[in-house]
């Protein structure tokens, strides 16, 4: 007969998911904010570091599966969302889109080798800094039923942002390999092969499902289902082969899209499923995250969360009459790419999932991802009202 011991610690999981969101209900219906803030604060408070509810990070790789799943739906999703023609016909939304990267790339890097970080490290952060949470702006944007310039720019802006960072995160790693092992094929194939060939397996599925749906002849009504066991197979093939599952699911929904498959609004989170793994999602990343990293990291982290608030704000508006709306709105888009804390702690795993222990010397990335992972979602929510693209939505007292 197993131990009390044990069977909780095979409940521990299912406990934490239930009292997230119970947490994240409860909060927003009292405090009005987004309930995935609240699924991180509960995340954070249960992890190992913490109350100890929840097993030590990297000890439990099915977990792992099952959030790299979660984040894979929410890829597909925008990548799904993203319309490549309107960036040809307004190329500033992009020009946009790399200019504030860059800028929050070179900004992040000085102010990091200025608190006298390494500069590998440095180089990290800034990769990593690039980015835009692509689970927090769909979830947000889903929850409030928003819609305008500034909704549709976050989600192009937030894809640009991930195919960027994890494109220079994937530089450094190679940089580094290079370094400590000097094999330069090695260096390359973990950073510029990788990302193409992750790229080619999720077009090719996004080419091979609808062709699939149309054989079948029930396209509306099974797609959702086909999209979602697709999703699985592609995340669990490139997370066994080590591939990148950012890149695959990004690219496999871009190119589902433009094969004029339906996906339509009542399908979005991809129902009951799509909303239990979310609140695994962010349970899981928040969890990964240890009290005395983020106390260590906590100087730094504000100047780069300051920093990063700045260039990218600024990197938008300033292209923002360019490329066709106010001053106003494009700042809001900047501030609507604040979100960052699933996108990294996912890109963290993976390379710890590929064996490069370079994880534990980004103390300040610990900090500044649990920042966002409370305040990210509060600022984009925020954004979206003040351009009226989203209710102001009432609340319990």
């Amino acid at each position: 007969m197993p131990s009390l011991l044990s069977i909780l610690t095979s409940l521990a999981w299912p406990i934490a998911i239930t009292i997230a969101w119970l947490v994240g209900e409860f909060g927003q219906r009292w405090t009005g904010l987004p309930r995935i803030s609240f699924y991180g604060l509960a995340g954070f408070a249960l992890a190992s570091t913490q109350l100890g509810v929840l097993p030590a990070p990297g000890t439990d790789d099915t977990m792992a599966l099952l959030a790299d799943v979660a984040f894979g739906l929410i890829l597909f999703e925008l990548g799904y969302r993203i319309n490549l023609h309107w960036l040809r016909i307004n190329p500033w939304i992009g020009v946009a889109g790399l200019v504030e990267a860059l800028a929050t790339f070179a900004a992040v890097y000085f102010v990091a080798v200025r608190f006298g970080t390494a500069q590998l490290t440095a180089l990290m952060l800034a990769a990593l800094s690039m980015a835009t949470s692509p689970a927090t702006v769909v979830r947000v944007i889903n929850e409030q039923a928003s819609s305008g310039q500034v909704t549709e720019r976050a989600l192009h802006l937030s894809a640009l942002n991930c195919v960027l960072a994890v494109f220079a995160f994937n530089a450094v790693l190679g940089f580094w390999i290079f370094r400590t092992s000097e094999d330069l094929g090695d260096a390359i194939w973990s950073s510029l092969v990788v990302l193409a060939v992750s790229a080619l397996a999720g077009a090719l599925l996004g080419v091979a499902v609808p062709a699939v749906l149309r054989a079948i002849g029930n396209v509306r009504q099974d797609a959702t289902v086909a999209f979602a066991l697709a999703v699985i197979l592609l995340v669990a093939v490139t997370y066994t082969v080590r591939l990148s599952p950012v890149v695959a699911t990004l690219a496999f929904g871009l190119a589902a899209r433009h094969r004029r498959v339906a996906f339509s609004q009542a399908q979005r989170n991809f129902g009951a499923l799509g909303e239990i793994l979310t609140v695994l999602l962010f349970v899981f990343a928040a969890s990964t995250l240890d009290w005395r990293k983020v106390v260590a990291g906590a100087a730094l982290a504000l100047t780069l969360v300051a920093a990063r608030l700045v260039t990218k704000t600024v990197g938008v508006m300033l292209f923002a009459h360019l490329s066709g709306v106010s001053w106003r709105k494009g700042a809001l888009t900047g501030l609507a790419l604040a979100p960052l804390s699933v996108f990294v702690i996912m890109l963290l795993e993976h390379a710890r999932h590929t064996g490069l222990r370079v994880v534990d010397e980004l103390l300040a990335m610990a900090a500044v991802t649990m920042l966002l992972e409370v305040f990210g979602p509060i600022i984009i929510q925020r954004a979206l009202v003040w351009a009226r693209e989203a209710p102001e939505k009432s609340h319990a007292p």
